[in-house]
């Protein structure tokens, strides 16, 4: 497993753990997450906020079924699911193209899709 692919197991399982801290030691100062369709964070400021987006009760469930790296690029695709205190259990496909910058990450643009 390459360093960039370590990597972003620990970002994931940060997730996995609602660990801000962990999630943010893997990021650049100046990292930029866009959320497809929905909005970007800018800066670890904004990223932590969205971390556990406010009504989800929880830990997310992720599970990440492929990972490929090409040079300072890696992509992963996985589902999971959370609960949602109004509207319940949420299910969702995912791919995150992660962007990396100085052995950290810089950038990343999720593209997620509820599912049924």
């Amino acid at each position: 497993m390459s360093k960039q692919q370590e990597l972003v197991t620990k970002y994931l399982d940060g997730f996995r753990r609602s660990d801000h801290p962990a999630i943010l030691a893997c990021l650049t100062d100046d990292v930029v997450w866009r959320i497809h369709g929905s909005r970007t964070a800018r800066g670890k400021a904004e990223f932590d906020a969205e971390i556990g987006e406010p009504g989800f009760e929880g830990s997310p469930d992720l599970s990440m079924e492929r990972m490929v790296t090409e040079g300072n690029t890696t992509a992963i695709i996985g589902a999971g699911h959370g609960v949602h205190r109004t509207i319940g259990p949420v299910y969702f496909n995912y791919c995150d193209v992660i962007t990396f910058r100085d052995g950290l990450i810089s950038e990343i643009d999720s593209y997620i899709v509820p599912v049924a």
